[in-house]
């Protein structure tokens, strides 16, 4: 299987190569392409180690230092600028950049008619009217790598016709490192404390948004435009344990759950071998271990960001696409030290007070509401 990472020096990535390493069958996949922004000694030791035919490196001054460094040790490996282009050299996409940066791969591996395994929600989302179309392509097909999705993909595996069988949707969530806190402690948190997640291992901006909430909330979004499913019909629970992945309800009252241990290597390699699975095991459980699975409504009333996300997947068009773009520029102001972590849902909730209500038809109508939110967002932490 020829195998694409977009992103592989982030924390998917990395974890794809290492799912690929741990395979026990020799020559089973081929990484044929890799991307990455601008982390070019990550990106250098990667390409001398799986040899891919492209390297693509959105950043110029860092696309220049990798591929001097290449020429000297793998001149047959090519460096470009365009991760679009990775998709026509696999059978499979790992998707893993980002933020709204990732909708590029997943347009073009959509259209190329290959398996988009997709880790980056934030180009659904924001794109989900335009991506949805896509779909519909020969060979086109998303399997999400997200946890809770990809739970969610397994879990629905269990009925044969799930559009009539499903009752709904449970998307746990653990809570976060800030579960349990009033909002008064909550007031001069720092970016430290928001990055202390206690399960996951992730991103400086995904981890954020997990202390907000506004991880589930985007999940719910990415939730709706994957399966189809109503916002009705869409719930969050907290689960400290981060044992069970995500729910899914049916209409004569079962609920059929997919659970491991927290590790994420175990959804890569779900969606690199749907429909069959891995013979090595990921995440599995020691049952005599596991005391206890606790499950807790959110406290919606502290973190804001999970309603001001289903406020904007019901609104639809572009509403999505600029809670987006106004959450990735609050987060990186937050951990550039200047906002404070209680003001992000404030400064989301603010800038879509001016969304237009646009029902996007091409990509630039999606790439304008990202620009104009970003904008306003700008605006209004100042």
């Amino acid at each position: 299987m020829r195998v694409a990472i977009a992103g592989s020096t982030g924390s998917i990535g990395k974890q794809t190569l290492e799912v690929i390493r741990s395979t026990t069958e020799v020559d089973k996949y081929q990484v044929v392409a890799l991307s990455a922004n601008s982390s070019v000694e990550d990106i250098v030791s990667q390409a001398q180690s799986c040899k891919p035919a492209v390297v693509a490196i959105a950043d110029p001054v860092a696309r220049k230092k990798v591929a001097e460094r290449l020429k000297l040790t793998d001149p047959k490996i090519e460096v470009v600028d365009d991760a679009t282009q990775l998709a026509a050299l696999a059978d499979v996409v790992v998707n893993g950049v980002v933020g709204f940066a990732g909708l590029s791969v997943t347009m073009s591996t959509l259209k190329s008619g290959k398996r988009l395994a997709l880790a980056n929600k934030e180009s659904l989302i924001a794109a989900g009217p335009i991506v949805a179309p896509l779909r519909k392509i020969a060979g086109a097909e998303i399997i999400p790598v997200d946890s809770e999705h990809c739970a969610i993909h397994q879990c629905l595996r269990s009925s044969q016709n799930f559009s009539r069988d499903l009752s709904r949707l449970l998307l746990t969530a653990s809570g976060g490192p800030f579960r349990g806190r009033s909002r008064d402690s909550l007031k001069n948190v720092s970016v430290a404390d928001a990055l202390k997640h206690p399960t996951w291992s992730m991103g400086p901006k995904i981890t954020v948004d997990s202390s907000t909430l506004m991880n589930k909330g985007l999940e719910v979004i990415e939730a709706h435009e994957l399966f189809g499913v109503g916002y009705d019909a869409i719930d969050v629970v907290v689960h400290p344990q981060s044992i069970v992945h995500s729910m899914v309800e049916f209409r004569d009252g079962a609920t059929i759950a997919q659970l491991s241990m927290p590790d994420m290597k175990l959804p890569i390699a779900y969606a690199l071998e749907y429909p069959d699975r891995t013979s090595v095991s990921f995440g599995a459980i020691d049952w005599a271990d596991v005391s206890r699975l606790d499950f807790e409504k959110p406290d919606r009333d502290i973190f804001r960001c999970l309603d001001l996300a289903y406020q904007a997947g019901r609104i639809g068009g572009t509403a999505p696409a600029w809670l987006s773009a106004a959450n990735e520029i609050a987060v990186e102001i937050f951990l550039a030290g200047g906002l404070k972590w209680s003001e992000i849902p404030s400064i989301i909730e603010s800038t879509m007070q001016h969304h237009d209500g646009q029902i996007p038809n091409t990509v630039d109508d999606i790439l304008e509401a990202d620009r104009l939110a970003r904008e306003w967002a700008t605006k209004e932490t100042k």
